[in-house]
């Protein structure tokens, strides 16, 4: 319980904030911030709708809202793994064009609007599409559990054992709802047929488009990227000779300045290919071990299977719900740690929320030091005195710019960091 609260809050904070941070901030408004906020959001529903529902069937054996979580939970999971998988795709795609692109690594792409609704489209849509299975694949039923064991679709439901179930049929009998994983007989033939292909093939479609696909895209285009920067660092030596001795009037201060920035864009694209990666690693180490018990429990012979204690399949079910709910509130909590522009809003924000929350002594003080401030900024007058130096002037400067807030929110900010770029 304790940790299902852990959670559910750093879950929802993260999730919130991160979503937040994106829309208010024009300067983040990029490709790869919207599809960050777009996993945020699907990852604060299933916290906040399926967290909830899982827990209190765990505790009272009960299904919250009947039927409807029944097929709305595991619609909502599945529909986060695929936004997920197909962001970490989009996510490595944009990384490799903008590492391979023709254009330079100092002047990214400024992406328009509705190309960004587009991608967003396309990921939702087939996250959602796939998924429709779900919403009837499930049923609720009501069963009396006691001894000697669990019924068989208790054991075998993904989400219907119940691991309080299992601890109280050892001693009494009671009557426990479950979601039964099997497609009712009251559809049509061939939506009944689609469902049931479904069914069959469910354990091995998750394994393939929801743990290799992600895994095997990311490292694909991130091996794809690595030869392609080395070719062009292989390039570079001999183009730069044949160009310093062309141009052999330039000045070193500039060629300093150019080398740096590219050591700078060089950094800063190694540190976005290493959050893939990171998000990567995290997917997958979330979802990996449901998958691998389930192959293992369907190829494992009848014996065996009827031997297994009900308790094991029960604390094999609900660890596959809490891996999930661990990546839906860890995902966010690892953006902010790695992305810089993500953190450093985060960070503002925070400050922001602090320093409205102060009495109204340090806030008047706060206010008046700054409108002293912006004062001295508006009249150009005020800094021109021949009794102040060069360095007086340029104290009085650092001191503005110090009082002026790093992020803001209603226009665009005046940075080096371009509108296209993500961190």
């Amino acid at each position: 319980m304790l940790l299902a609260l852990l959670l559910f809050a750093a879950g929802i904070v993260g999730n919130l904030a991160l979503m937040c941070i994106v829309w208010h901030n024009f300067y983040l408004k990029s490709a790869w911030n919207c599809i960050l906020a777009g996993l945020a959001f699907w990852d604060f529903l299933v916290l906040f709708f399926c967290l909830p529902v899982v827990i209190f069937h765990e505790l009272t054996l009960k299904r919250l809202l009947g039927d409807l979580s029944c097929r709305l939970v595991p619609y909502l999971e599945v529909t986060s793994l695929g936004v997920a998988t197909f962001s970490l795709c989009a996510l490595s795609i944009d990384r490799f064009h903008a590492a391979t692109g023709p254009r330079p690594l100092h002047m990214p792409k400024v992406e328009s609007c509705q190309s960004i609704i587009s991608k967003l489209s396309v990921i939702w849509m087939g996250s959602m599409v796939l998924a429709a299975p779900e919403l009837l694949l499930w049923q609720l039923l009501q069963e009396t559990v006691g001894q000697p064991s669990l019924p068989t679709d208790l054991q075998q439901s993904h989400s219907g054992g119940s691991l309080m179930a299992a601890f109280r049929a050892r001693t009494d009998s009671f009557v426990v709802d479950i979601c039964v994983r099997e497609p009712s007989v009251e559809l049509p033939e061939s939506i009944y047929s689609l469902v049931l292909t479904y069914h069959e093939a469910r354990m091995w479609w998750f394994f393939g488009c929801y743990v290799c696909l992600p895994l095997l895209f990311t490292l694909a285009c991130d091996l794809v990227t690595r030869q392609v920067l080395g070719q062009r660092v292989q390039q570079k030596p001999s183009s730069e000779k044949v160009t310093s001795k062309a141009s052999s009037s330039s000045s070193s201060s500039s060629s300093a300045s150019s080398s740096s920035s590219k050591k700078k864009q060089h950094v800063r694209e190694q540190r976005l290919r290493s959050t893939v990666m990171a998000l990567t690693i995290l997917y997958i180490s979330c979802n990996l071990p449901e998958s691998i018990c389930n192959i293992t429990l369907a190829y494992i012979s009848a014996s065996v299977s009827a031997a297994l204690p009900a308790l094991a399949l029960s604390a094999l079910a609900l660890t596959g719900q809490l891996l999930l709910f661990v990546r839906c509130s860890a995902t966010p909590v690892l953006l902010l740690c790695l992305c810089r522009s993500l953190g450093q809003a985060f960070m503002d924000c925070c400050c922001c929320c602090c320093d409205e929350c102060l009495p109204d002594g340090n806030s008047s003080s706060s206010s008046s030091g700054s409108t002293a401030a912006t004062s001295t900024v508006s009249s150009p007058t005020s800094l021109s005195p021949p009794s102040l130096s060069p360095s007086s002037k340029e104290e009085t400067t650092k001191s503005v710019l110090v009082i002026e807030p790093a992020v803001c929110y209603d226009r665009a900010k005046d940075s080096s960091v371009a509108i296209g770029t993500p961190c």
